[in-house]
């Protein structure tokens, strides 16, 4: 895992313990002053939303647990990708130029150019270097790609 990923899973977790479980903690609180708990829809509702508020949180708390976090700003550029390096790929077919960062699997969001590092791109090139030419087969056909620059940020 990244460390910006790291930080942002931290952040949720913060935000669970601290904002949303007290509200949900409260709203089963309310709604238990209605009365007969059989026959209420907000209490169930309640219950329910705290059921998946602990969830998520001993979801978190396990990821974090069992994660190795890697600082990619801490090792010596190489100019070879490997997890957590930002590496520009050129088509080159089409010359266009696209820039993806090789992050887990949970940071993974492709609109924002992190990609995950089992993605079918990043196992085509981790361990390449600058220069290098790769095939990536992708679901619309082989696409080949240039590494034109690897960037420790």
């Amino acid at each position: 895992m990244t460390v910006g990923g790291s930080e942002r899973l931290r952040e949720e977790l913060n935000q669970l313990k601290s904002e949303q479980r007290p509200k949900i903690i409260k709203a089963i609180a309310e709604a238990r002053e209605h009365g007969d708990l059989k026959e209420n829809a907000e209490y169930h509702a309640a219950r329910e939303q705290q059921s998946f508020c602990e969830g998520r949180i001993g979801e978190i708390e396990g990821k974090l647990a069992d994660a190795q976090v890697i600082d990619v700003t801490k090792i010596e550029a190489t100019g070879r990708v490997i997890f957590g390096t930002t590496v520009k790929l050129i088509n080159t077919e089409t010359d266009k130029a696209v820039i993806y960062q090789i992050v887990g699997e949970d940071e993974a969001d492709v609109p924002k150019g992190k990609i995950s590092v089992s993605s079918p791109i990043a196992r085509a090139i981790m361990g390449k270097r600058e220069g290098d030419e790769i095939v990536v087969n992708a679901p619309a056909g082989d696409i080949e790609y240039e590494i034109d620059k690897v960037e420790h940020k």
